[in-house]
This record gives C-alpha cells, structure tokens and sequence, in this order.
C-alpha cells in the first residue's frame, strides 16, 4: 500500500477537515504531520461544527486508527481542551488515536516567546498566531527541544532547564515580564501532560511502516497550505514547517517511493489571514462579499481572511511542488450571486509579464485576469454533477485546462452531504 497524502495549496484555511472527514471511510489509518495548534481544520455533521486543532480528521470515525506525527508540535494544553470536548460528545480516543513519541512539545514558554517575539517586531510582525508554534520549531531545530516521550523519562529536570533557557532569554533579551502568564500556563500545561500519559504513546514511523506493510491504506493529513511552506511559501510570511508533500516522508517517517495519490484542495477564490503579500487580494466591496458570504473567518483565531480571486499562478506552483495527482475545489457555492468570476492567469513584474512563481512577492505584482460569466444560481442543493449550471461545469473546465490536473471533488457547502464527486 501507499501513503496518499491531502494538503492545500492557497495560504491555508482551504477545507481540509471536511475532505479528510469525506475520504475516511476509504482508509484505514489517518495521520497529521506537520504544522500546530494554529491549525484549525473545521468538520460540519449532524448541524454540528467541530474544529480540531491537533488531532487528525478522521477521528469522528469509530473504526479508523489516527496517528499524531513527529513532525507535529503539540500544546498539552489545547491538547487537552479538545480531549475534553470530544469526550463529552461520547467520543473515546484511547483506542484509536496514537502519538508520536518524536513528535515535540509546546512549552508554556514557548508561547511568552513568540508573543515577546512579535511584538518586537512592531509593524513588521508576521501575523503569528502567538500559539508558540514559531519557537517550538526554532528549539527542534537548535537541538533544544522537549518531546512527548521526555514526559517518560526525568521529565521535571529537562523541562527545568528549558525554562530557564527562555526565561533568561525573556527577561535579558526582550525585556519581558513573564513570571504571571508562565504561572496561568504552567498549571493547564501540566494538566494536559497528564491528559498525553493517558494515551498510547508509539514509535511512530514503525507503526505507520508496519501498517502499511501489512496493507493497510494510510492517509496524510497536512495542515495551513503550501503557500505558507517554510521553505517554498511566501516567506518570510509562512508557517515553521513543510506543509508540502515531501513534508509527509520526514513528518512521518516514510519513504518518499511509499507516497500514492496526492489530493490538493483550493478554494474556487483565495484567502489569506494574517500579514504578508497576497496578490490577487480585493479591498473593496466584492472582497467583503467573498468575506461575508464565505465567513471567512479563522476557524482558530476568529481573524477576518482577506479575500480575493483564485491565483493560478500561485495554484500552478503548488501543484508543481507537491505532485498533485487529483484537483478538489472547495466552496464553489460562495460565488453563487456573482456576475462574472475574474481568475489571475499571469503576473506583471517590473512591466514583465509572467506564470512563473517569483522568488519573492514583495507586493509588485500586478495580477492579469481573465473574466468567466458567473452562474447566478444557489448551489447548496445540487447532489450531482448533472444538475451543475453550465457556467460552473465551463469554470471547472477552465480550471482544468489550465492546471493540466483534474477536479474530482467539488464542495457546494459545509456539510459532508454537500460533497459532489465527479
């Protein structure tokens, strides 16, 4: 068997929960990789909206077994926030969620630090999500960082020392004062720990190997977008981890010839939250009709998204950089009551027309569009691709075309009923 891998490929917030919700009953095993708690992926069911931050999608299905990775950095303390709210809707995750003993811990000092560390940026912050993300990556990387099997072994001592390290750096650095909200964090932060004992914590590149060997079917579960990949994003405007599929192999421990199908979402227009360049943006009436008809909102953050119209440019890049094998269009229904849909084909740089991703965006590029009629009709009830309106099949159509991949999956709504598989 392989690994077939869901990631998006705008700047995050694509759909990705409800997708790996959809695909579930199709596999046997559904992991996250990469990424943090900023990551909110967003299942709606039963007139029910469930956002999970750290656990994998597929958690919701009784029978599936989910796997947090090594590449994930985990905060004990929305750890524990999501344990307790899905136990209270009867879900018990001893027996089918497993963690990595690799994967890395969020320390309540890691969060001082991030906000400590935006805040000294002043107008040139990045738009962190001051979860602590950014300073838990920077610690694995250094070689100093806590991970979920350390809770195993003379845990206190180590984490002892990691503290120390930060708040010296918060005190004589940045001159922060964190003795009060390190005290608030330490005592939830504790408690989730206890919450992490509780589950069954594995060596987790063996297990998925072994899963895989013995035919289970496996899939990966990214998290943000490939827009915010720490390597191929729009740096330094992105996230701390490799969100792209090569991120599978090393946030998971699997070989890069294991990987299979790699399924790549996009929105039918863009967003993005937080700070950084974002080309096809709209600030003006028809960006906050995207806004308010799509709620686009943080799932985590409760941050406004900018909006804009789809960037094929951007588009094509990702799909270049993570192999995307199959296409999967989310919310075609917010543009339901637009006249005409506008799509970026090319950018104009310093008078230069181009398709190719630049090395930067550094807020230069002009977006050449191409216009396609809208279609003027509610898509919420449509069940099947025959009942689609001609002008939503020709913008498919167009999309394709361009991309040179094929859409399978066109979402008209955030119910798992509003799924048309073409």
């Amino acid at each position: 068997m392989k690994v077939d891998v869901l990631l998006g490929l705008q700047w995050g917030d694509e759909g990705k929960g409800k997708v790996v919700d959809v695909l579930t009953p199709r596999y046997d095993v559904i992991t996250r990789f990469q990424g943090g708690p900023n990551a909110g992926h967003t299942l709606e069911f039963n007139n029910i909206k469930h956002v999970l931050h750290t656990i994998p999608s597929g958690i919701f299905r009784a029978d599936k077994i989910n796997i947090i990775g090594n590449g994930v950095v985990i905060d004990p303390c929305i750890f524990k926030k999501e344990i307790d709210s899905l136990l209270k809707l009867g879900f018990d995750l001893k027996k089918t969620l497993l963690i990595s003993k690799k994967a890395h811990l969020i320390l309540p000092t890691h969060r001082l630090l991030d906000a400590a560390s935006e805040a000294a940026k002043g107008a040139d912050k990045i738009g962190s999500t001051l979860k602590g993300i950014g300073p838990a990556y920077r610690d694995k990387i250094g070689r100093d960082g806590l991970r979920v099997g350390d809770i195993l072994n003379n845990f206190e001592e180590k984490y002892k020392a990691r503290v120390k390290q930060h708040t010296d750096l918060l005190s004589k650095y940045y001159h922060f004062d964190y003795k009060e909200a390190l005290l608030d964090y330490e005592k939830a932060w504790f408690e989730g720990i206890e919450t992490i004992k509780q589950f069954q914590l594995i060596d987790s590149e063996t297990v998925i190997n072994k899963l895989i060997d013995s035919g289970k079917s496996v899939i990966a579960e990214g998290a943000q977008g490939t827009m915010l990949d720490i390597d191929f994003g729009s740096y330094p405007f992105v996230t701390s981890s490799n969100t792209i599929t090569a991120g599978a192999c090393t946030g998971l421990g699997v070989a890069p010839n294991k990987i299979g199908k790699v399924y790549g979402i996009f929105k039918a227009y863009c967003t993005r939250v937080g700070s950084g360049p974002f080309p096809t943006e709209l600030n003006d009436a028809t960006g906050q009709k995207l806004r308010d008809v799509g709620h686009e909102f943080g799932s985590t953050t409760g941050r406004p998204r900018r909006c804009g119209w789809l960037d094929l440019v951007a588009l094509k890049y990702a799909i270049m950089i993570d192999g995307v094998t199959e296409l999967i269009m989310m919310k075609a229904d917010v543009l339901d009551d637009f006249d005409y849909i506008k799509v970026c084909t090319k950018y104009k740089i310093n008078g230069e027309l181009t398709e190719d991703f630049p090395h930067e965006l550094d807020g230069n590029e002009e977006p050449i569009y191409e216009s396609l009629p809208g279609w003027n009709k509610a898509l919420t009830g449509v069940t099947k691709e025959n009942n689609f309106p001609v002008e939503l099949s020709n913008y498919i159509k167009y999309i394709e075309t361009k991309l040179h991949v094929p859409i399978s999956i066109v979402s008209v709504g955030p119910n798992r009923s509003q799924t048309i598989e073409r």
